[in-house]
């Protein structure tokens, strides 16, 4: 039975680095209002999925992203949590949509590292647009070094190749599988290592054993 970690992408490392006063690192971005929309919305995306990671750490893996292994109130409690993230996704998205619109992607030198950062993480989670997915794929690789964070491309393309239906490169892309944490469909995994190491993530067993630690089960070996 699959979760879904895909679904529910926890951005821990980047929430621990948030500074006190958010507002002091917008001073310098061409952008500064969209810098600190884009931060809200990242607090309510991460506070949507941490709630649905906290109910499952307590209760057991539900199933689906639609809980049908559950019954009766939990069955509800579920339901309500998971609703609360794909509420937060679509009118996250169709915000975003009218932002990319406007500005292209928003990148670092448009408003910062971290609002470029927020910015990754809600097209990210547009699942339910993947050719929205893949328009923003597109202008993220085109813009120079510096503009994108190497690994949030990755990420991206992962999850822009599954969703059209080819193997993902980097193996950013997990489910969890009977309890166990397991990569989707990859390409040359042999290699997977070397093109983690070249966007400058971690080996796939490490990122496997976080994730899996992360919401308390097994990871895969």
């Amino acid at each position: 039975m699959r979760l879904f970690i895909t679904a529910v992408l926890l951005c821990t490392s980047a929430l621990a680095a948030r500074a006190a006063d958010d507002c002091a690192k917008t001073a310098e971005v061409k952008q500064p209002e969209l810098t600190k929309e884009l931060l809200r919305r990242f607090k309510i995306d991460q506070a949507a999925r941490q709630a649905v990671v906290d109910w499952t750490k307590q209760n057991g893996n539900p199933g689906d992203f639609g809980g049908e292994k559950l019954r009766g109130e939990k069955k509800t409690e579920f339901k309500k949590l998971a609703d609360a993230v794909t509420k937060a996704d679509e009118e996250n998205v169709a915000w975003f949509k009218q932002v990319v619109a406007k500005h292209g992607w928003p990148s670092s030198s448009l408003v910062g590292k971290e609002g470029a950062f927020d910015a990754w993480l809600l097209v990210q989670h547009a699942d339910a647009d993947p050719k929205f997915q893949r328009q923003c794929l597109d202008l993220m690789t085109k813009l120079p070094d510096g503009e994108v964070q190497k690994d949030n491309l990755a990420l991206l393309t992962d999850r822009v190749l599954l969703a059209e239906g080819k193997k993902q490169i980097y193996g950013t892309q997990l489910d969890i599988t009977d309890g166990k944490v397991v990569p989707q469909d990859l390409e040359d995994p042999d290699n997977v290592d070397k093109r983690r190491a070249e966007v400058g993530l971690e080996p796939l067993a490490k990122y496997i054993d976080e994730l899996a630690k992360a919401y308390g089960v097994t990871p895969t070996k």
